[in-house]
């Protein structure tokens, strides 16, 4: 129900009535479009849902009986109120203008209200239309979903509002562009792994901000090993294995050497996991670890491998270097050596002639 509902109070009910045969008797004359004639009322009042609409008609002095009424229902007749609602009130009662105001509006309220006068034993009447606009509002969106790849979805999000809103769906990626559809559904024929994410779904009818909501699609698939590289250590060194594997579930990791499992806890060799990277790490390497290992990732929609190599990497012998002054030191020493040899004839030469 609209705005309305009288007092029924057994001694008021003549007096409605009379009101009833006053204004909505055929001996009424509407006004017409255009018509210079009063009562003129106001074009379509529109409102947002929760404001207040006013009403107004203006008058003059000839206006003997005024009211304002929604459809057939009373609202206020001069000074008097005759609905029961308390969100509508009279604004103004003067002789040239008569208004209510109806508070808090809802959906209920929209609809015609008509300003009705009694002018010298004629009663005429204007008619305005109340709109009332609604914010959008998702009453309905589809719930987290994981699928695997390669299969067909159906997003649904149904939004409410008045005017009706526009629906809209787009993926939130770095790599998406635009919509993905300007409807209340979403259809995804064979969705791949770069179609995981999350999808916005938002309502919009310019009455408010847009309403957003979002729904978070999981998409399944086996594991592919990205990364495997060979390693070269030295006898002695630590070293290292990586195997990288992306996957839906996150895989589980395990290393083979010969068709012998190698499992973590062991003096030498330790397995060291995480949801995309595995490392089997030796910490002394020996002659006897080196050779072909093999990385197994897998979840429960399949399995992958890779084969990698722990070599021996050899290293090459340094000559010492030796300091420019030892050499200059040695060089030094033999040149007095060789002049001491010199001198000794002319010592002895010395001696015999002296004696």
């Amino acid at each position: 129900m609209g705005v309305g509902g009288y007092l029924l109070l057994p001694w008021r009910f003549l007096v409605v009535l009379s009101f009833r045969l006053l204004f909505l008797l055929p001996t009424g004359v509407p006004v017409r479009s255009g018509d210079a004639t009063f009562p003129k009322a106001m074009d379509n009042v529109t409102v947002r849902q929760g404001e207040s609409a006013t009403l107004r008609c203006t008058v003059d002095n000839r206006v003997t009986r005024v009211a304002w009424l929604n459809r057939s229902t009373i609202l206020y007749a001069g000074n008097d109120k005759w609905c029961l609602d308390p969100r509508v009130v009279l604004l103004t009662n003067t002789k040239t203008q008569y208004s209510i105001e109806i508070q808090n509006v809802d959906i209920y309220d929209e609809g015609p209200y008509t300003c009705s006068v009694q002018t010298d034993n004629h009663p005429k009447t204007s008619r305005v239309h109340l709109i009332v606009q609604v914010s959008p509002k998702i009453i309905e969106i589809s719930s987290d979903i994981s699928i695997n790849e390669g299969s067909n979805i159906s997003l649904t999000c149904i939004a409410t509002g008045r005017p009706e809103p526009t629906v809209t769906w787009r993926h939130i990626s770095p790599t998406a562009v635009g919509f993905m559809s300007e409807d209340e559904y979403l259809e995804i024929q064979g969705i791949t792994r770069a179609q995981s994410g999350d999808y916005e779904c938002s309502a919009s009818n310019d009455v408010a901000a847009p309403v957003v909501r979002r729904v978070k699609v999981t998409v399944n698939y086996p594991p592919y090993i990205s990364e495997a590289k060979s390693t070269g250590v030295a006898v002695g060194q630590k070293g290292t294995l990586q195997c990288e594997a992306s996957a839906v579930p996150s895989a589980e990791f395990q290393w083979y050497k010969d068709d012998k499992r190698l499992v973590g806890g062991q003096k030498r060799v330790k397995v060291e996991n995480r949801p995309f990277l595995s490392k089997l790490i030796f910490f002394n390497v020996s002659e006897h670890d080196y050779g072909n290992y093999t990385c197994v990732a897998s979840n429960n929609l399949g399995h992958t491998n890779a084969s990698i190599t722990l070599f021996e990497e050899k290293t090459t012998a340094m000559t010492p270097w030796k300091a420019p002054g030892a050499v200059s030191e040695v060089n030094n020493g033999t040149s007095r050596r060789a002049g001491c040899i010199w001198l000794l004839p002319l010592l002895i030469l010395h001696l015999l002639l002296k004696f």
